[in-house]
């Protein structure tokens, strides 16, 4: 636990939160700054920074518990779709050092701006980067 994140004191029941779901591993609230109304969040009890340093087993079980949260989010409040979303980095908006993932209840015209346009890449380029990444997983 890092005494100064914020998800970890809520996750040791330190800091007061609306609690949907909780386990061994992972816990699931409300995101009191919701972008839409039924805006949860779910996080591996375990302080981890981001995707990078998460073990598998966790990112694991916090993804269960994410969709877990987003079956009950969506029979509850019925909305057109839902988002999971996951940020890592300043580039990325993680506002929140500790991993978790975004349960974001959608309307069809809610202005939530998380979609791009389809447009066709450059195949060369994406073949360039397919053999820089590939050769990593190798």
């Amino acid at each position: 636990m890092q005494q100064d994140c914020i998800f970890c004191r809520i996750a040791a029941g330190e800091t007061p939160c609306f609690m949907l779901y909780e386990d061994e591993f992972t816990a699931a609230f409300m995101d009191i700054n919701p972008a839409s109304p039924g805006h949860a969040l779910a996080i591996p009890k375990r302080h981890f920074p981001d995707l990078y340093q998460l073990p598998a087993d966790l990112l694991a079980a916090t993804a269960a518990t994410a969709q877990k949260v987003a079956v009950a989010v969506s029979a509850a409040l019925e909305p057109a779709g839902l988002n999971l979303v996951q940020a890592n980095g300043p580039g990325a908006a993680q506002s929140v050092l500790h991993f978790h993932l975004h349960i974001l209840p959608r309307g069809d015209r809610d202005g939530m701006r998380l979609n791009w346009g389809l447009q066709p890449g450059d195949m060369s380029q994406i073949e360039q980067i397919y053999k820089c990444v590939r050769a990593r997983l190798d």
